[in-house]
C-alpha cells in the first residue's frame, strides 16, 4: 500500500520506526530510521527494520562473504524498489520477500510517493563485510515508475 502520511505509515509499520539511521547515513540520499530487531550479542542472525522515507534509498552496496553470507528483506510497509547490477528493478510492496546472494551489487529503497519499510536479515557467514559503492543517480531513479 502506498503511503504518503507519515501518520497512516506509522500505524502500518508494526515494527516501528526506530531512530534516525545516523551511522550509515552517508550511504543514504534522503533520510532513513534504523530498528534493531534483535541483539548481536544474544543472536547470531541480525535483523532490523529499515524504514524509508520517500525517495529515499541506500547506495549501491555487496554483501560479500567467503562462505554463506547475504542478505534477506521481508517488506513490511509501504512501497519500494530493489534492483541488482544489470536488471531491471523490482516494485516491492507488503509481503514481498528478496533473497540477496551475497557478491550481488544492488541498492533498495522506498518509491518516491511511499514511505516504506523492511526487515533486513543479515545472513551468517563466514568473513563477512558491506561494501558501500555509489549512490544511486538521480536521473536512474527517476525513471522508475
Amino acid at each position: 500500500m502506498q503511503y504518503l502520511n507519515k501518520e497512516a505509515f506509522d500505524q502500518a509499520n508494526h515494527f516501528g520506526l526506530g531512530q534516525p539511521n545516523d551511522t550509515y547515513a552517508q550511504y543514504f540520499t534522503g533520510q532513513s530510521y534504523l530498528n534493531p530487531l534483535t541483539n548481536a550479542q544474544e543472536s547470531s542472525i541480525f535483523m532490523a527494520n529499515v524504514t524509508f522515507e520517500p525517495g529515499c534509498r541506500n547506495n549501491w552496496h555487496i554483501h560479500h562473504a567467503k562462505s554463506g553470507g547475504g542478505q534477506i528483506l521481508i517488506c513490511t510497509a509501504g512501497n519500494g524498489w530493489y534492483q541488482e547490477e544489470g536488471k531491471e528493478a523490482v516494485s516491492l510492496s507488503e509481503g514481498s520477500v528478496i533473497v540477496i546472494s551475497p557478491e550481488v551489487k544492488h541498492w533498495h529503497g522506498a518509491k518516491a510517493d511511499s514511505w516504506f519499510s523492511h526487515i533486513a536479515v543479515e545472513v551468517p557467514g563466514e568473513e563477512t563485510s558491506n561494501e558501500w559503492l555509489e549512490p544511486v543517480d538521480e536521473e536512474t531513479y527517476s525513471k522508475l515508475q
